[in-house]
């Protein structure tokens, strides 16, 4: 019988499942992965986040926010529907939301503004928030550190950082995300360092399907579209490197993602 897992960050309405996403589920399932959280990161992307998720209740649940790559269309509307959707049951979390310096497809300043905007929020409806944060930790921290106070929960998902940002993360109190990066042996290897000194009450995993497929999945997939199913080598490999048990490492993440959520 497969562990019972919770996929804490999933685009799962991504236009690549729009063909089998009855199916992808199903396989989800049959994985263990009983339950998912829908990543919001537009306006449209979190109504549409939001209507998956109620279309099955108790197996799949919804973050509502702006990511920074469209933070240049975060307006007064944006957080009106944020703070709307917030209050709707399978809204769970703020965001996707932060600053990506990496691409830079929105400007820093919108960025900025959009992320401390959505920290507002967080803070006045109580729900936690899910982080993005890519080549710019600094004024990263530089918003969210005084915000912390106020915030119930917050999360760095996807982690790929060193070993000096995660000390960091954690001593601000951060949950922390990880995906299949750390099957990566080109980009991920330096995790298998760190991941062992994530808290057992601050570990969750994620896919951040269709993104980040396992590298180290045998048999290889016929595509590179990744999806909750594998979320089960994501445990394997932290397991693996932290020198705990398959067994353990899905106990601690599901228990850890149902009180970081507030899940049923």
């Amino acid at each position: 019988m497969p562990l019972e897992l919770i996929d804490i960050g999933a685009n799962l309405t991504h236009d690549s499942f729009d063909d089998d996403r009855d199916d992808m589920m199903q396989r989800a399932h049959d994985a263990g992965v009983t339950r998912m959280i829908v990543t919001g990161s537009s306006n449209q992307g979190s109504l549409d986040a939001l209507q998956l998720a109620e279309s099955e209740p108790g197996r799949l649940y919804a973050t509502a926010g702006v990511h920074p790559h469209h933070a240049a269309d975060f307006d007064a509307d944006s957080i009106k529907l944020i703070t709307e959707l917030a209050a709707r049951d399978p809204v769970v979390a703020i965001g996707e939301c932060g600053l990506d310096y990496f691409r830079n497809f929105s400007p820093r300043e919108a960025q900025l503004e959009a992320f401390q905007a959505q920290l507002d929020i967080a803070a006045e409806t109580g729900l936690p928030v899910f982080l993005h944060q890519r080549d710019a930790h600094d004024d990263f921290v530089e918003v969210l550190e005084p915000m912390l106070p106020r915030l119930s929960r917050a999360v760095a998902h996807c982690f790929t950082g060193e070993h000096e940002s995660l000390r960091e993360y954690l001593a601000m109190g951060l949950w922390i995300g990880v995906t299949g990066w750390i099957c990566d042996e080109r980009r991920g290897a330096h995790l298998h360092d760190i991941v062992p000194i994530i808290p057992d009450d601050r570990l969750l995993i994620e896919t951040d399907a269709p993104y980040l497929l396992p590298r180290t999945l045998r048999p290889k997939p016929k595509t590179r579209r990744n999806e909750p199913a594998y979320l089960p080598e994501v445990v394997r490999v932290v397991a693996e490197a932290r020198r705990q048990s398959e067994e353990h490492i899905a106990r601690i993440t599901t228990a850890n993602a149902i009180r970081f959520f507030g899940l049923d």
